[in-house]
C-alpha cells in the first residue's frame, strides 16, 4: 500500500505504540495528525514524528484531546478535518491498564478504564466516520492479547479490550459498504511507558503468568500494524508469543487454563 499523501490520525499518539506507528507512517510519506491528553508529551511527539518526514509539503498536526470525553472528541475531530483533511487511516491507540485483583478495583477505576479503552474508540470512530465514508480507509482499534485471553489481575482491562474486539468485528461488517476496513491489533506486553506503569500495581500472580512471554519493542508492534493495514487484516497479532496464545486459546482453551492455573498455584506456594 502506498501511504504517500494519506492522512493518518493517531489517537494516543504521544508515546508507546501510537508514537512509533506515527513515525513509521511519516517515514512512508503520510500526513500525520497526533492526538493525546498531555500537551507537553504531544508537542514533543509532534517534533519527533515530523523529523521522520520524507517529502516536501508533508503535513503534521497535533491536538490535545481526552478520548473519553465525547463532546471534546467531536469538537476536535471537526477542527482536525477542517484544518488537516479527512483521514484515510485512524489508529485508536489511547488506552491504559492498572492491574489489580478484582476485589481491589474500585468502581471508579473500572468506569475510567471502560471510558478510555472502549468509549474512547467508540467516540473517535463515531466522530470521524462521516468524513471517511466518501473515500474509504482503515480504522485500527488497539486491543491486546488481553482482548482474547482473560489474565489474572486484569478484570477491568480485559472487560474493555474484549468489548473492543467485539466492536471492531461488528464495525468491520457494517463499514465494508463504505470501503472502510476495521482491524483489531492485539499486541503482547510491549516496552512502553504504559507498561512500566502497569508493573507498579501488578499482583505477583499476574507477573508470573506473563513471565517467559518476552517484552516486544513498540516499534516492532508498529511495523506489524502497518503490515496488517496493508493486508487488510481483521485481527493483527504481532510476535510469535502472541500468535501462539491466539492459536492455543482458540483450539486448546483447557490447555491454556491448565498452564495459567499452574503458574498461579506455584506463585502462591512461594
Amino acid at each position: 500500500m502506498n501511504f504517500k499523501d494519506k492522512n493518518v490520525f493517531v489517537f494516543g499518539g504521544s508515546s508507546g505504540i501510537g508514537l512509533e506507528t506515527a513515525k513509521l507512517f511519516a517515514e512512508r510519506g503520510a500526513n500525520v495528525a497526533l492526538f493525546a491528553r498531555n500537551a507537553d508529551r504531544l508537542e514533543a511527539a509532534l517534533r519527533e514524528t515530523s523529523s521522520f518526514g520524507t517529502r516536501p509539503g508533508q503535513k503534521f498536526f497535533r491536538a490535545q484531546v481526552d478520548v473519553s470525553d465525547r463532546q471534546q472528541v467531536n469538537k476536535i475531530a471537526k477542527l482536525a478535518v477542517e484544518k488537516f483533511g479527512a483521514p484515510q487511516i485512524v489508529i485508536n491507540s489511547a488506552g491504559r491498564a492498572v492491574p489489580r485483583r478484582f476485589e481491589e478495583i474500585s468502581f471508579e477505576q473500572f468506569d475510567e478504564t471502560m471510558k478510555i479503552n472502549l468509549y474512547g474508540a467508540w467516540n473517535v470512530a463515531s466522530a470521524l466516520l462521516p468524513s471517511m465514508k466518501e473515500r474509504g480507509g482503515t480504522i485500527v482499534n488497539v486491543s491486546s492479547v488481553g482482548g482474547f485471553l482473560g489474565v489474572y489481575g486484569y478484570s477491568d482491562y480485559a472487560a474493555s479490550k474484549f468489548a473492543l474486539m467485539g466492536l471492531s468485528e461488528v464495525l468491520r461488517s457494517e463499514l465494508k459498504a463504505y470501503n472502510i476496513n476495521v482491524a483489531a491489533l492485539c499486541p503482547p506486553d510491549a516496552d512502553t511507558p504504559g507498561f512500566a506503569k502497569e508493573n507498579l500495581t501488578k499482583p505477583a500472580e499476574t507477573k508470573a503468568i506473563s513471565e517467559g512471554g518476552g517484552l516486544m519493542k513498540a516499534e516492532k508492534v508498529a511495523k506489524e500494524l502497518l503490515r496488517g493495514v496493508e493486508r487488510g487484516d481483521a485481527v493483527i497479532i504481532p510476535g510469535f508469543a502472541a500468535k501462539t496464545a491466539w492459536f492455543l486459546k482458540r483450539h486448546f482453551p483447557k490447555l491454556v487454563d491448565y498452564f495459567i492455573e499452574r503458574k498461579i498455584r506455584k506463585t502462591r506456594l512461594k
